[in-house]
């Protein structure tokens, strides 16, 4: 922590982290000259760029980046789709100093309808002006796929590059291939198709592109369904991804539009005291500059009177000459040259939001910073990002992780391991010798140890934890979930199993899993507990099943009762140290008799091996 302290100006910087939003956004460090030295996307703005200051970084440069940061600006979009694009802009336009450049647009995939007779729909990284219509560019190429492939499923059109002219159908040149045998495709070449029929195919998809994607949503959850009730989880997750990707899918972004060239968007937000406009740059469809400025009102200005001033404030600093300004409301200035457009619906409209979020999301780092500099610690922010993901009723300050280990039912024994303010309590620590169960059965041996530790704690009058974790899935989940309602538990405590496979969160009753970012801090905190539970569990079961294997042996001595197994075993530690024992070092504990009983025993042992 001594980086951190030797620089005054970083406490200033964890003021401006404290009030940054959760948004996906955009981030921006300035050095002492206000130049850009980095741009960053964050599908996540506070917590991203608070991780630049809650440790000394490892890498090198990036220890000498945050020594140079002075300040921190953001952009708010809507998506972290839109964040990628927009980095990729900026970057490309300030070359900032400590950022790789990025690709270039043409890199990212597109979705083209071909302009032809029964247009094909596919899938292109080049955008050729030949009147076909083209839709992105998108940052993900799943996205991209999935689409293509719904239209597939949903629409039998072609995949074929034959030239399908009226003439040549006419003329009899093709013949139906086996896409037409397997039900994907109508045979247009053979003329068993008509056009228009085809074209109604190429509306639907036109407009799913467009967003007007609510019929495809409700037809996957649908089979998302029935995949769950038929036990196939993994393609009911599949379906839940790509349910997830469409719900957040935008054809029109708001970040890249290609109709939309050399725009400036302003918006305003006043209060009684100031007045905060934001600035947009729009260029070839992609905002290149976003700046927001704030005004102290002396006179009770009115909005048109600051916005006007704002206008020509901006447009001269940044040394703009756009064509068309697109704002709330016509301002209380003339421009020569100059557009003004007041957009009610589509695109540009999009901007203007755009832009309005922005300005409010400045105003409130601004009453933030007045009213808050207190940092909210960071295990309450873990805690929180917990509650959030897994949608937890309560803060989980208090959490405990349960595991069993047994060999072919030997041995049975489990843990639980406590967690308390996202750190291990292990002074609260527990193990458990299975009492009520024969042979290899995780499920009752589970119930059994989640009945017997909760029992006991309403018994003593402790404080219950707020969640619990079981190492396994659903089957150990019910077990567990089994225990609590007999104990009338079951609606006041929260519980979730973790399956190791694939890391699936299980919740009670639900049969489709929860799957949490690898990346994401609330994984990562329950990785933790299943992994410290796991080696807690593990332990006692070694201990366990060493002493069972010294004590078996042991037995089989003339003369060797209990006491004196539990002598040898505090002195020798093990089987094999009695083993090593000198006969002066046995007689010190059991006697010369014992002693050349257990030497004459194991002597006898070794020579039959």
């Amino acid at each position: 922590m001594s980086f951190l302290l030797a620089n005054s100006h970083l406490e200033s910087l964890r003021g401006i982290v404290v009030t940054l939003p959760t948004n996906p956004g955009v981030y921006q460090f300035f050095d002492e000259n206000d130049r850009i030295i980095y741009v960053g996307k964050a599908k996540n703005l506070k917590r991203r760029v608070a991780s630049y200051f809650n440790r000394e970084p490892e890498n090198g440069k990036t220890r000498v980046l945050v020594k140079k940061i002075r300040t921190i600006r953001h952009i708010v979009v809507d998506t972290e789709e839109d964040a990628l694009l927009l980095e990729n802009n900026l970057i490309k336009k300030y070359q900032p100093r400590y950022n790789v450049l990025l690709k270039d647009d043409k890199s990212f995939p597109w979705i083209v309808v071909r302009n032809e007779p029964f247009p094909r729909v596919y899938q292109t990284r080049q955008l050729i002006r030949d009147g076909s219509l083209y839709f992105g560019p998108y940052t993900s190429v799943v996205m991209v796929r999935t689409l293509i492939e719904l239209f597939r499923h949903l629409y039998p059109i072609r995949t074929c590059r034959l030239q399908l002219t009226a003439d040549n159908i006419a003329k009899g040149k093709f013949k139906r291939c086996l896409e037409y045998h397997l039900g994907n495709c109508k045979a247009p070449c053979e003329g068993l198709q008509t056009e228009a029929d085809y074209q109604n195919y190429i509306e639907d998809i036109r407009n799913i592109l467009k967003g007007n994607i609510g019929s495809v949503i409700r037809y996957l959850k649908d089979l998302m369904h029935q995949y769950a009730t038929d036990y196939k989880f993994e393609e009911a997750e599949e379906i839940k991804q790509r349910i997830k990707l469409l719900t957040g899918f935008q054809s029109k972004s708001t970040i890249v539009n290609p109709k939309i060239d050399n725009v400036d968007v302003f918006s305003i937000l006043s209060d009684e005291k100031s007045a905060y406009i934001n600035f947009l740059k729009v260029l070839n469809g992609a905002i290149v500059q976003a700046h927001t400025i704030e005004y102290k009102k002396r006179l009770q200005e009115s909005e048109s009177e600051l916005l006007s001033l704002a206008i020509v404030e901006i447009r001269d600093r940044l040394q703009s000459n756009a064509p068309e300004i697109i704002l709330p409301f016509k301002p209380d200035v003339t421009l020569k040259g100059v557009e003004f457009t007041i957009p009610q619906i589509g695109d540009k409209k999009k901007l203007l939001e755009l832009s309005e979020r922005n300005t409010k999301f400045y105003r409130l780092e601004k009453l933030k910073q007045e009213s808050n500099n207190l940092k909210t610690p960071r295990h309450v922010q873990l805690l929180e990002t917990v509650q959030k993901d897994l949608r937890l009723k309560q803060l989980p300050v208090h959490i405990e992780c349960f595991d069993n280990s047994n060999i072919q039912g030997a041995y049975p024994v489990a843990a639980c391991v406590v967690f308390k303010n996202g750190k291990p309590s292990k002074k609260d620590y527990r193990h458990f010798n299975i009492k009520t169960v024969e042979g290899p059965n995780d499920f009752a041996s589970m119930e059994e140890v989640v009945h017997r530790r909760y029992r006991r704690m309403l018994e003593e009058g402790s404080s219950l934890p707020q969640l619990i974790v079981i190492d396994g899935g659903k089957g150990q989940l019910g077990s567990a979930m089994n225990a609590l309602n007999e104990l009338n538990l079951g609606d006041k405590i929260a519980i979730i199993g973790i399956a190791k496979r694939l890391e699936e969160i299980f919740y009670p009753g639900d049969p489709v899993p929860l799957y949490l970012d690898k990346n994401t801090p609330s994984l990562k905190l329950i990785q933790h507990l299943r992994n410290e539970a796991h080696r807690f569990g593990i332990s006692f079961h070694r201990d366990k099943r060493s002493k069972g294997a010294f004590v078996s042996k042991l037995e089989s001595i003339p003369g060797i009762g209990s006491k004196t197994m539990e002598s040898l075993l505090n002195r020798f530690k093990s089987l094999s140290g009695v083993k090593s024992a000198s006969f002066d070092e046995l007689k010190d504990v059991v006697g010369a008799a014992r002693a050349k009983s257990i030497q004459d025993y194991f002597g006898q042992d070794i020579a039959k091996k």
